[in-house]
Parts: C-alpha cells; sequence; structure tokens
C-alpha cells in the first residue's frame, strides 16, 4: 500500500476538476483495505471511477481508490449464472464481457461510465432497466470495524437512483465485489424504451439479440451525451423528478409538449432535461462552465472550469425550474 499525498484528483473524476486531498491510496485487494484501517487513517473517502461525483473543493480526507478486479464464474445451470465482478472493474468493461459470453442482462446498461462498485450504489439504470433487476449480492467491509459483510438484493433498498449505500449506510462500507445473475437463454429483451426500437427499425433487425440491443443504446447515448474525454462532465447530472397528477394536469394544459412517463394512478415522472431545456437553459454557457448544447440535463466542464461554479450552476437551474413549473428536481451526482 502506498499513499501518495501530492496526487491532483484532476485524473480521477470525469469533470476534470482540480482538487487535492490528505492523500491517495489505491486499493488494489482487500489486504490494502486493511492495512489502511490498521493505521487507524481518518477520515476516510470511497472513488470508484469518479464518473458520479462534483469535487467542490479539495478533499480533507484520504481517497481510497477501488481499483479490485477481476471477474470470475461462480455458479452455473443450463439457464443462468451467478458472476462475481471485483467492485474497480469498469461497468462498460463487464458489460462488454457480459456480452462477449452471450449473456443477458446488461445489454441496456452499455457505454455508462464508472466502477462495477458504484454501480448498486447508485442503482444505476437507463433504457429501461436499472441494474437491480440483474443483482444479486455484494460483499463489503466496514471501514471502522473491518468486518465483511454480504448484503443482498433486498438489503440494498434500490430505488430511483437510489440505495441503502446512499442513505442509512452511506460512507460506512468499502464495497469490494458485485455478483449478478446473468441469463444464457429464456430471456427477453427489454426495448420498451422508443429510440431503440426505431434504431433496430432503421437497421432493418427484426429479430435482436443481446449485441444488437447494446450496439442501438450505445449510439443513443453517443449522439446525446458528450464524450468525458473531451469534455468535462458527470452524464446526467439530476434525477427525473416525479409530481402528482394534479400537477401534472395544471401543467399539461399549459405545456402539451410535455413528455411524461407514468409511475402509477397518482404520479407521474417528468424528465428533468426537458425542464432545463424549456426554462431557457440548455447551452448556457458561463466562462468554462455551461449546460451541454445538446442534452440540458448534462452540465459541462469546457476546461478550467471549478466545482463551486458548477454546484453553483445547478443551484441556479433548480431555481429556474422550481419558479417555472413548481418542481424540485435534485442531483443525482454526489456532491463533495
Amino acid at each position: 500500500m502506498q499513499i501518495i499525498q501530492t496526487e491532483n484528483l484532476k485524473p480521477y473524476n470525469t469533470f476534470g476538476l482540480e482538487a487535492t486531498s490528505k492523500g491517495l491510496i489505491h486499493i488494489l485487494r482487500e489486504n490494502d483495505l486493511f492495512e489502511v484501517l490498521l493505521q487507524g487513517l481518518s477520515p476516510l473517502k470511497i472513488l470508484g471511477g469518479g464518473s458520479n461525483i462534483l469535487i467542490t473543493k479539495n478533499i480533507d480526507a484520504y481517497i481510497l481508490r477501488n481499483e479490485i478486479k477481476g471477474i470470475e464464474v461462480i455458479e452455473e445451470d443450463e439457464n443462468e449464472l451467478l458472476v462475481q465482478c471485483g467492485a474497480g472493474e469498469q461497468w462498460h468493461q463487464f458489460v462488454m464481457w457480459s456480452l462477449s459470453n452471450g449473456l443477458a442482462g446488461l445489454e441496456n446498461l452499455s457505454l455508462i461510465p464508472g466502477s462495477v462498485g458504484a454501480a448498486p450504489m447508485q442503482n444505476i439504470g437507463a433504457y429501461g432497466v436499472e441494474q437491480k433487476s440483474a443483482f444479486h449480492s455484494l460483499k463489503a467491509i466496514h471501514l471502522e470495524t473491518g468486518v465483511r459483510r454480504i448484503f443482498y438484493n433486498e438489503e440494498c433498498r434500490f430505488g430511483y437512483r437510489e440505495s441503502i449505500f446512499k442513505n442509512e449506510v452511506k460512507d460506512q462500507y468499502f464495497i469490494t465485489h458485485v455478483n449478478y445473475i446473468l441469463k444464457k437463454k429464456n430471456f427477453t429483451l427489454q426495448l420498451s424504451y422508443g429510440a431503440i426500437t426505431d434504431i433496430l427499425s432503421q437497421k432493418g433487425i427484426l429479430h435482436p439479440t443481446v449485441n444488437d440491443v447494446s450496439e442501438a443504446v450505445m449510439d443513443i447515448r453517443r449522439s446525446k451525451l458528450p464524450d468525458p474525454k473531451l469534455i468535462g462532465n458527470a452524464g446526467s447530472f439530476f434525477k427525473n423528478p416525479v409530481i402528482t397528477m394534479s400537477l401534472y394536469n395544471v401543467l399539461i394544459a399549459k405545456y402539451p409538449d410535455m413528455p411524461s412517463y407514468p409511475i402509477d394512478a397518482e404520479s407521474i415522472k417528468i424528465p428533468a432535461g426537458w425542464l432545463i431545456e424549456k426554462s431557457g437553459m440548455k447551452g448556457y454557457t458561463n466562462g468554462q462552465i455551461g449546460v451541454h448544447k445538446l442534452q440540458a440535463l448534462v452540465l459541462v466542464n469546457y476546461g478550467g472550469g471549478n466545482g463551486s461554479d458548477i454546484y453553483q450552476l445547478a443551484l441556479d437551474l433548480q431555481q429556474k425550474v422550481k419558479e417555472m413549473f413548481d418542481i424540485s428536481i435534485t442531483p443525482e451526482v454526489n456532491l463533495w
């Protein structure tokens, strides 16, 4: 284990924001973490792929960078298998591994940046699928006691971009491995997201495979979302808000073009990107930061911006949407 005390965190967050910490520690295996705990280093913050954080200041903590790798099949039968993945693996590479082995369950989640360990924390989702649908369990180590624990699906309390790791046990556990159940056969492809079926139709694909769906999803993402390697961003900055039907009825009378997705008889989801765009902020720039010109849900750092300015921009967007629609939008990105 090595503590790097002068490391700039810019390469470790997809916003490309500069910041320092008390020290950066690369965790390559569980024993590295136990050594940190034995030394009594504190406070500790966990960093995965850095694709869902906004660093607003220098970090007065030791940063544990999760780099635990490895993919291993634990159990298998003729229909499905249980696979264990190191939490430090890149999520998209894990999805590509599943596809290369002809496995279904993760294809709609292709090209999502970040680490495997962050996937259950955020309960990542896209194009009609959330990771919880394939999630089996995860292994974690308590940062104070060093006790190992397994969290099964129901224990994680998955919700819309939510889990127990963002709430009740936030910052308490270091996730080492995540297990998923992937299908070999007898599975149903999730094609409910309209753009997927449109792209498949354009390509003349009548009987899509998991790889076809993955390619369609990647086409959609590349057309809408900026590449963090080119423009600093953390993907979708805000969650899509869920509002009451009574408020929806008021708004739809005023904005008949407002898209919506029913949740149940009493609530309905509205795209946050549409709300921001309608407020006139799509493509807005302020110095080196702004709202992306193609996707209003994405806040960007064009180079040289700082996290506190991006955070203020997020607050301004929240205020504009609240004033215009009486809807509160909340960040999906974790604020540091």
